[in-house]
C-alpha cells in the first residue's frame, strides 16, 4: 500500500478530529487553552492517533468503527503533547525546540507550561469518558480508559520517564535501558493500537495479537528515536539533535552502537509484521506502518 498517503490522509482526520473537541481559546481560561492548543497544533506525526486507527481497521474497515475510534486516537493525541511538553521543561530534558517550533515553556513560561501539560492529560479523559465517546459501550469505554490510564501513569510513560531521568549519566545494561523504553515509549504505542482494536470489536485472540504488534512496533519506534538522536540534524528532527548524548542518557546506540541497533529495529519490526498473521488485507496500514517506523527520518 501507498503509506504516506495513508498517513496523509489519516494525520488530516485526526488534526480534523482534535479541531472539533478540543475547547475554544476564549472566555476566562482563553490564555491557558491557548498554551494547551500551542503545543496540539503546532504540528507532529500523528502516529499514536494513527496506530489507534489503523488497529481499529485491522478488525473492522467500516466507516462505523472508524468514526467511534477517532475521539480515542484524539485522546491519544492529547496524552502525547502533554508528555512532550513536560519532557521539554529546563527540570527535564531542558529543550527550546519541539516539533521544529520554540517549545511550550519558551513560549508561555514555564508554569504556564505544567499546566497546559497538565489540562490535555486530564481533557484526554474527559474525552475518553464523555460523549464524544457515547457510541462505544459502557464495558468496553472502561476497558480503553483502564489501558491507556495504564499505559501513562505511574508504571507506564511516566515512570519510564523517572528511569530515564534517575539514570542519566550512569552505566546500565541492555534490561534497564528495555526497561525505561518499554515503559516511557512502549505502553502507549501498544494502548494505541489496542484501543483501536477495542473500540472495533476485537476478540480475544486479535486482541492479543494488536498488542503484540503494539509492543515490537513500539520497541522498534524507540530505537529508531535513539538514533535519530545520533544521525538526523536539527531541522530533520524539528528539535535538538545530539540531546540524549550531552544529557548522558542510556541509549540503544551507547550501548550497541549504530549498526546493531538498526538491526534490532528492523528485527522488532519483523516481528511485529509477524504477530499480524491471524488478520487479513485490513491490517496491511499496520503492516506498512512498520516499515514506515523504521525507515524515517524524523
Amino acid at each position: 500500500m501507498e503509506i504516506a498517503n495513508y498517513l496523509s490522509e489519516r494525520r488530516r482526520r485526526v488534526d480534523d478530529g482534535l479541531a472539533r473537541f478540543m475547547l475554544a481559546a476564549d472566555g476566562t481560561f482563553r490564555e491557558h487553552i491557548e498554551s494547551m492548543r500551542y503545543s496540539l497544533f503546532v504540528g507532529g506525526k500523528r502516529i499514536r492517533p494513527i496506530l489507534c486507527l489503523a488497529g481499529a481497521e485491522a478488525v473492522d474497515d467500516s466507516a462505523g468503527a472508524a468514526r467511534r475510534a477517532l475521539p480515542v486516537a484524539c485522546a491519544l493525541e492529547c496524552i502525547h503533547t502533554y508528555s512532550l511538553i513536560h519532557d521539554d521543561l529546563p527540570a527535564m530534558d531542558d529543550d527550546d525546540l519541539r516539533r521544529g517550533q520554540p517549545t511550550n515553556h519558551t513560549v508561555f513560561g514555564e508554569a504556564a507550561a505544567i499546566l497546559a501539560g497538565d489540562g490535555l492529560l486530564t481533557f484526554a479523559f474527559e474525552l475518553l469518558s464523555g460523549e464524544a465517546t457515547a457510541a462505544i459501550d459502557d464495558t468496553t469505554r472502561v476497558r480503553i480508559i483502564a489501558a491507556i490510564a495504564r499505559a501513562a501513569g505511574p508504571l507506564g510513560m511516566v515512570g519510564g520517564q523517572s528511569l530515564d531521568m534517575l539514570y542519566e549519566g550512569q552505566q546500565v545494561g541492555y534490561d534497564v535501558l528495555r526497561g525505561i523504553h518499554s515503559s516511557k515509549t512502549g505502553a502507549m504505542i501498544t494502548a494505541a493500537v489496542q484501543s483501536g482494536g477495542l473500540v472495533a470489536g476485537a476478540d480475544p485472540g486479535q486482541e492479543a495479537a494488536l498488542r503484540a504488534y503494539g509492543d515490537n512496533i513500539g520497541l522498534a519506534f524507540q530505537i529508531v528515536d535513539d538514533l535519530l538522536d545520533v544521525v538526523a540534524t536539527t531541522e530533520e528532527l524539528g528539535k535538538t539533535a545530539g540531546s540524549d548524548q550531552r544529557a548522558q542518557k542510556v541509549t540503544y546506540p551507547s550501548l550497541f552502537g549504530v549498526e546493531t541497533s538498526q538491526t534490532m529495529a528492523r528485527e522488532a519490526a519483523g516481528t511485529a509484521v509477524d504477530a499480524l498473521a491471524p488478520f487479513d488485507r485490513k491490517a496491511d496500514p499496520l503492516r506498512a506502518l512498520a516499515n514506515y517506523i523504521v525507515d524515517r527520518r524524523k
